[in-house]
């Protein structure tokens, strides 16, 4: 078994909660699929995946995380509940690398702005899963958007308050059979209106 391949063994665990931030799943449903986890990491291992090609069940986004070796200590440490059992985590289900069962799309927020602190894609394979991408660099925010992979990160300056940054990368990746490989990546930079806010500037660079 490799360093990025996390043996799932168990039952499946609902992540259910309150929404934190972000945009979701894109893919065939609501905005979001599941939201904050209420389970707590060392409570049960996540469900195995399902090789039948049938929907794949809920697993405990949490523990997933905290499971997978390719995951920095530092998001580790500081994943933590921000109200009672409920984690600043982000699950989606969808196809996004061509297999056979649904993969999972992790997003880990904080607590005090939901700022995207990590983003993560779990492909199942033969009963496990393995961690096939990571973006660590905050803010970021992934989802599913017909079939690529879109990452989300907001650009700030030196100046720039949390809430307003100067601009916004979108960058699209698609699966080409072994790794996510960029496709197109859109830039949009803000301009401070008078009341403070940030609202995109008319024109985006785009990089195909």
């Amino acid at each position: 078994m490799s360093a990025g391949t996390i043996v799932l063994v168990g039952t499946a665990v609902f992540a259910v909660g309150c929404a934190t931030g972000g945009t979701g799943l894109r893919d065939g449903g609501p905005a979001r699929t599941d939201t904050v986890s209420k389970t707590a990491p060392t409570d049960t291992a996540p469900a195995a995946a399902s090789g039948t090609g049938g929907p794949l069940k809920k697993v405990d986004p949490v523990a997933l995380i905290m499971a997978d070796p390719k995951v920095s200590s530092e998001v580790k440490r500081d994943l933590k509940p921000c109200t009672g059992k409920q984690y600043p985590v982000d699950v989606s289900y969808g196809k996004v690398t061509g297999g056979p069962v649904t993969d999972i799309v992790v997003n880990v927020l904080s607590c005090a702005d939901a700022l995207g602190r990590g983003s993560y894609v779990y492909r199942a394979d033969d009963g496990k899963y393995e961690n096939v991408f990571a973006d660590e660099q905050p803010p970021v925010y992934a989802e599913i958007d017909r079939g690529d992979l879109v990452v989300t990160k907001q650009v700030y300056g030196k100046s720039d308050a949390l809430a307003y940054p100067s601009g916004e990368d979108v960058i699209t990746y698609r699966w080409n059979g072994e790794k996510f490989t960029e496709q197109d990546r859109v830039h949009s930079e803000y301009s401070n209106v008078v009341d403070g806010g940030a609202q995109p500037a008319p024109a985006t660079s785009q990089k195909n």
